[in-house]
């Protein structure tokens, strides 16, 4: 266990970060299932638009990786695009 003040502040911060990423993570999971389940091609594309800005704010908050964000969005917008072919 930590002795110093220092590091039983940063096992505090360390547990709020984990509880606020593991939030945000779940949101962006639930965006995609959101594009994935929607029936009709127009509430694919508008779930798709939301999925995309929570990813993007994500990928600038430093919560995803740009690379990890980059292939969220490339696997929603080929899902999206052959359903509307």
């Amino acid at each position: 266990m930590a002795h110093t003040k220092s590091a039983k502040k940063r096992i505090r911060q360390a547990k709020k970060a984990k509880l606020r990423n593991r939030h945000y993570k779940s949101m962006v999971k639930t965006s995609i299932k959101a594009v994935e389940t929607a029936a009709k091609p127009d509430e694919m594309a508008s779930a798709f638009q939301k999925a995309v800005s929570v990813i993007d704010k994500l990928v600038q908050k430093g919560i995803l990786h740009r690379n990890s964000g980059a292939n969220k969005k490339s696997r929603l917008a080929k899902l999206v695009n052959s359903k509307q072919a």
